[in-house]
C-alpha cells in the first residue's frame, strides 16, 4: 500500500473555517477578539504563526481548545 504525505493544516485554517461558519467578518471578529486585523488575517491565512497567546484568547472567544491550535502550529513548524 502506498502511502500518501501531505501537509500539516495550519490551525488558522481552522480558525478561518470556524469564524466563516459562524458567519463572522473577519474584521468584526478581529475588533470583539481584541486583535489587530492584519495579525488575525495574516494568522488566517498561514502567514504568521500563533502564539500561546493568541491560542488562550481564541479559546475565549471561539471555544476552541489552545492545545489543539498550539499542537498544530508545532506540526506545521516542523514540517518545514
Amino acid at each position: 500500500m502506498e502511502t500518501i504525505k501531505r501537509l500539516p493544516t495550519h490551525p488558522g485554517d481552522v480558525l478561518k473555517e470556524e469564524i466563516k461558519s459562524r458567519s463572522i467578518s473577519q474584521k468584526k471578529f478581529a475588533e470583539s477578539a481584541g486583535v489587530p486585523y492584519t495579525q488575525l488575517n495574516e494568522i488566517l491565512n498561514g502567514k504568521r504563526p500563533i502564539s500561546t497567546d493568541f491560542a488562550l484568547m481564541m479559546e475565549a472567544a471561539l471555544g476552541i481548545t489552545p492545545e489543539l491550535l498550539i499542537n498544530m502550529q508545532n506540526r506545521y513548524n516542523n514540517s518545514y
